[in-house]
């Protein structure tokens, strides 16, 4: 099992805290079998096998993405954000994740009746959790 850590920019550290997410709370995991997202008291658990695609994204909004993971009423996917997706490079340089399934997966109510067909991450090394997932997807 191979852990990546949350990227925690500064003006995300206070809104996340209030919700109990905080670096020692959040973390993907992943190996050959499983996906697994924790944040705060959220999670998200997949087998790979359900895993599709990962897409890099990036440039949100504080507003839509601080805090607590937030759900997209457009595709109902899920973000687990702790920054704005952006790298130093501006706005091409796209540094989250947008991991797609081929079933959706619950994860933001405790009901587990709203399913996510994706969930976005922003993980400390965006290059090594997508490489770590594309050498899992059928080729």
């Amino acid at each position: 099992m191979t852990r990546y850590a949350f990227d925690f920019a500064a003006a995300y550290r206070a809104p996340a805290l209030l919700f109990g997410i905080t670096p020692r709370t959040a973390w993907v995991e992943l190996d050959e079998r499983t996906l697994h997202v924790r944040y705060g008291p959220w999670s998200l658990t997949t087998p790979v096998t359900n895993l599709a695609d990962v897409v890099r994204t990036g440039g949100f909004a504080f507003l839509k993405t601080a805090g607590p993971p937030h759900l997209s009423f457009s595709d109902r996917g899920i973000s687990f954000a702790t920054n704005d997706g952006q790298g130093p490079a501006g706005p091409d340089d796209k540094r989250a994740l947008c991991v797609s399934f081929h079933t959706p997966v619950p994860g933001i109510d405790p009901t587990g009746r709203i399913k996510h067909p994706g969930a976005t991450l922003t993980v400390a090394d965006p290059d090594a959790l997508e490489q770590r997932i594309r050498g899992l997807l059928p080729a």
